[in-house]
């Protein structure tokens, strides 16, 4: 895992997890913890200047059905906003980082990463290096997938750490990201499972999402904390 120091849950939090869980059905906390046994940040993906918002958030469906929990969004001419018809509400359980504060993202997007410990796997069906089932995983990895007309930045490419390919036996040059994306998790995190690699989340991150997961299944959820305020304002 990115060697990152992880803090422990702030005395608020926990009582406020505590509070909301009297909220929150058992079948809801059932599904939380069979979720989180299979959440990795070992793997995580970028997305680079995707313009096709059904595309991108296709893959969002497939980052939460395979287990990745982290998703880094890179705008540089084009801005990402979510389809609720295909992400079909997986959003809420992925935490999604978007880097748009400069005219060309993707280097502090890079610079970023490789602070918390990731390689960057760049793909691209015309480098001749690694397929899904040969990519190392010894490592944390960020697989960066851009767009189906143009491909990634020359910068993308150049910077890259490994480079990954699907191999394709037809015609046609490439899949459709969201394809793209789909095999590569699901091939991904599969191996991970199969593996001895430490992939799964700490205490402290499992911690951090069963909050914010309670926190966006109970509706109305700020009259709750405005409940749980009155209850406990020693702790603000």
């Amino acid at each position: 895992m990115p060697q990152i120091k992880q803090k422990s849950m702030s005395p608020k939090d926990r009582e406020l997890y505590n509070f909301l869980s009297q909220y929150t059905t058992e079948e809801r906390k059932k599904r939380f913890e069979e979720v989180l046994d299979f959440r990795t940040r070992h793997v995580t993906v970028v997305l680079e200047d995707i313009y096709q918002s059904h595309n991108a958030s296709a893959v969002l469906r497939s980052c939460d059905i395979n287990g990745v929990q982290d998703i880094h969004v890179i705008e540089n001419r084009w801005v990402y906003n979510v389809n609720p018809d295909i992400v079909v509400g997986s959003i809420k359980w992925l935490d999604l980082k978007k880097y748009n504060e400069q005219e060309f993202n993707t280097p502090e997007a890079f610079d970023a990463l490789h602070k918390k410990g990731y390689k960057i796997v760049a793909t691209c069906p015309h480098q001749d290096d690694y397929t899904p089932e040969e990519l190392p995983l010894d490592e944390p990895i960020a697989i960066v997938f851009g767009t189906e007309k143009t491909g990634l930045s020359d910068y993308a490419l150049e910077h890259a750490d490994m480079y990954v390919k699907i191999p394709m036996f037809g015609f046609t040059e490439s899949y459709n990201i969201s394809v793209s994306a789909a095999l590569m998790m699901y091939t991904l995190t599969q191996r991970l499972h199969s593996s001895n690699i430490d992939w799964h989340l700490t205490e402290e991150e499992k911690d951090e999402l069963r909050l914010d997961w309670s926190k966006k299944s109970i509706k109305r959820f700020w009259d709750y904390e405005k409940k749980f305020r009155d209850l406990h304002p020693e702790l603000y």
